[in-house]
C-alpha cells in the first residue's frame, strides 16, 4: 500500500472514527440518564473516594432487574463497545498518518489535536476501568468529538513533511510527553467541572432527580480529579525538560522566552500550586477546583492562543 492510499486510509479511519465517538456519546448519555441505578453510584462513589473494595460488584448485583422485568437495552455495554472500536478506529488514523508522512505524525495542528483527543479517550479508558468512572463517557466523548470536529474542518493538513526543526528523534519524546499529559489533564477537567456542578445541585437539595443524580458524590469526582492530575502533572514536567534539551540542541539554548515555553511553564506553575495546596493547605472543595480549572484554561490557551496569536520559535501553525 502506498503512501497515497495509507493516507486515504487515514481520512476514512477519521471519518469513521468520530461516528463511533457520537454514537458512544449518545449510549453513554443513555446510560447516564436512564441505566444507571443509584446504590451502585453509591458504592463506586466510595471506590473513588478510596473507601470501597469489592463490594461494588455485589452492590450493583444486588439491584438488578429480576427475570421477570422487561429488558431493557443495556447502554453501558453498548457505550462501552461503541468507545473502544472508536478507540481502535481513531488509533488507526494516527498509524496510518504516520506510515503516509513516514515521520512521527504530530507535526502540524491538524495531527496534535487529533493525539490530543486519543490521548484523552484513552485515560478516560483507563479511569474507566480503574476506578469505574464510566460517569465520565459522555462528556468525555463529547470533548473528543468537537476536538476531532474542529481538526478536521478548520485545521486539516494534507500528508507532508515536517519543517527542518521538527525533523528530529525528539518529537517522538517531547510531544508525545505532552500529547500524554494535555489527554490525562482533559479527563482531570472534566471531573473537575462536574464535581462544581454537582456541589451546586447538591447544595439545592436538587440531586434527587435527572441525570446528575446518577454522578458519583461530589468528594469522589473532587478525588478523581486529583488523581489523575498528580498522574499527568510529571508527564507535564517531563515534557518542559525534555522540551529545554530539544531547544538546546535546536536553537543553541535551554530557555529563550518564547511564547510557547512561557505558557507551558505558567501551565505548569498553577498545576503545581494545585498540588500543592492540596498537599500541604488541606485545600479541598471550590477553592482547589477553581484553581485546576484555571490551570486547565491555560493548558488550552497554551494550544491555541499562543499557536494563533503569538508569533514564535514554536509557531507551526
Amino acid at each position: 500500500m502506498g503512501n497515497a492510499d495509507l493516507a486515504n486510509l487515514s481520512d476514512k479511519l477519521m471519518l469513521t472514527t468520530v461516528v463511533l465517538y457520537i454514537v458512544a456519546l449518545y449510549a453513554y448519555a443513555a446510560d447516564l440518564g436512564f441505566g444507571r441505578r443509584r446504590a451502585a453510584v453509591q458504592e463506586r462513589s466510595k471506590v473513588l473516594a478510596g473507601a470501597g473494595g469489592p463490594d461494588v460488584e455485589e452492590a450493583a448485583e444486588d439491584h438488578e432487574p429480576s427475570a421477570d422485568a422487561p429488558r431493557r437495552v443495556d447502554w453501558a455495554r453498548l457505550a462501552v463497545l461503541v468507545s473502544v472500536l472508536g478507540w481502535a478506529a481513531h488509533l488507526g488514523v494516527i498509524v496510518t498518518r504516520g506510515l503516509a508522512a513516514d515521520r512521527w505524525p504530530w507535526g502540524n495542528m491538524y495531527e496534535f489535536l487529533t493525539a490530543i483527543a486519543f490521548a484523552a479517550v484513552t485515560a478516560f479508558v483507563i479511569v474507566m476501568w480503574r476506578f469505574g468512572a464510566r460517569f465520565l463517557g459522555a462528556f468525555v466523548m463529547l470533548a473528543a468529538v468537537i476536538a476531532l470536529g474542529v481538526a478536521n474542518i478548520w485545521l486539516y493538513d494534507s500528508v507532508g513533511p515536517v519543517t527542518a526543526a521538527l525533523n528530529s528523534y525528539w518529537i517522538a519524546l517531547h510531544v508525545t510527553a505532552a500529547i500524554v499529559a494535555t489527554g490525562a489533564f482533559t479527563v482531570s477537567g472534566v471531573a473537575t467541572i462536574l464535581y462544581l456542578v454537582k456541589i451546586r445541585t447538591e447544595a439545592r437539595a436538587a440531586a434527587g432527580g435527572g441525570a446528575l443524580a446518577h454522578l458519583p458524590s461530589a468528594q469522589a469526582l473532587d478525588t478523581l480529579a486529583m488523581r489523575v492530575t498528580t498522574f499527568a502533572f510529571p508527564i507535564w514536567t517531563a515534557a518542559i525538560i525534555m522540551g529545554a534539551v530539544w531547544a538546546d540542541e535546536a536553537w543553541g539554548r535551554y530557555w529563550g522566552w518564547d511564547p510557547k515555553e512561557i505558557w507551558s511553564f505558567i501551565t505548569w506553575v498553577i498545576y503545581a500550586a494545585y498540588l500543592h495546596a492540596r498537599a500541604t493547605a488541606g485545600w479541598k472543595g471550590r477553592k482547589a477546583a477553581i484553581l485546576c480549572l484555571i490551570a486547565f484554561a491555560a493548558l488550552l490557551f497554551n494550544f491555541f492562543g499562543v499557536n494563533y496569536i503569538f508569533q514564535g520559535m514554536h509557531s507551526y501553525a
